[in-house]
């Protein structure tokens, strides 16, 4: 069936786009509504099967504050401002273990350096955006996050409001985390042994399901199991050295093999 050239339809926050089909002198739209209102509601909808993830470690992260002898006021503090799970877990357990201030701060930092690799992947799409804009969705950038926003950013519309998307999804993450270690620090004194039951199992679930999309050609296929690999090989290195190893050992893999392939001419660019 033969189709026309589509229309603009720019009424205030829309940005539809009306088909004509010549034959039946019919209007069908084709794309989707791209307001700021709907593509916050869009980032938080999506964000909705990682939530689930967040439950047994912020319960357990509220259970361990207590143990560490945080008082309720500096663990909700620590969760409002440092808002980085695997960070609020180490750093609790350095403080009940006395550890200097200037240790805890620079094991935490380096726990965090793979934001630095989620921060260089959305750089393309965010340097354009006002530093008001930047700073918070900076502050509020998950690993949940970067896995659900890397899509819309993505994806090939002419959508101008994917930073609202993003906003939405970290907002959904931030306050979702903010409950459960709300509700860990109310059961922790109920529940003294909740860290021994096995719930943490759900984050690297969760971490495999976030990965598994991006799966869709060899090299990626090479850096998973590459990063896989070593990561259970440099388990042991203390401050989790062996994160940013598996990490970066992953990466060179992937760029290898990419390299291969092209050389080999069995494939263009992913």
């Amino acid at each position: 069936m033969e189709k026309e050239q589509g229309i603009a339809f720019p009424w205030p926050g829309k940005s539809a786009i009306l088909e004509t089909m010549s034959s039946h002198e019919q209007y069908i739209p084709i794309t989707q509504d791209y307001s700021p209102a709907r593509e916050f509601a869009r980032g938080a909808r999506d964000t909705i099967p990682l939530l689930l993830g967040a439950l047994p470690f912020g319960m357990i992260y509220g259970t361990l504050a207590v143990t560490a002898g945080l008082s309720r006021a500096a663990a909700i503090g620590m969760s409002a401002l440092v808002f980085a799970g695997s960070a609020q877990f180490i750093a609790v357990g350095l403080i009940a273990a006395g550890t200097p201030v200037l240790v805890i701060i620079g094991t935490t930092f380096i726990v965090n350096l793979r934001h630095l690799l989620y921060s260089t992947t959305l750089l393309p799409h965010l340097k354009k955006l006002p530093l008001f804009w930047r700073m918070p969705l900076a502050f509020w950038l998950t690993d949940e996050t970067f896995a659900v926003s890397v899509h819309r950013w993505m994806a090939e519309d002419p959508s101008p409001n994917k930073h609202w998307y993003q906003l939405g999804s970290s907002l959904a993450m931030y306050l979702n985390w903010q409950f459960w270690c709300f509700m860990g620090l109310v059961l922790g004194e109920s529940l003294p042994r909740a860290a021994e039951w096995g719930l943490d199992v759900a984050m690297p679930v969760t971490f495999i399901g976030m990965t598994i999309p991006f799966v869709k050609n060899l090299p990626m296929l090479v850096c998973v199991l590459t990063a896989s690999f070593c990561a259970l090989v440099f388990n042991g290195l203390p401050y989790k050295a062996g994160l940013m190893i598996a990490c970066t050992l992953g990466i060179l893999a992937g760029l290898i093999s990419e390299r291969l392939r092209r050389t080999a001419g069995n494939g263009g660019p992913t």
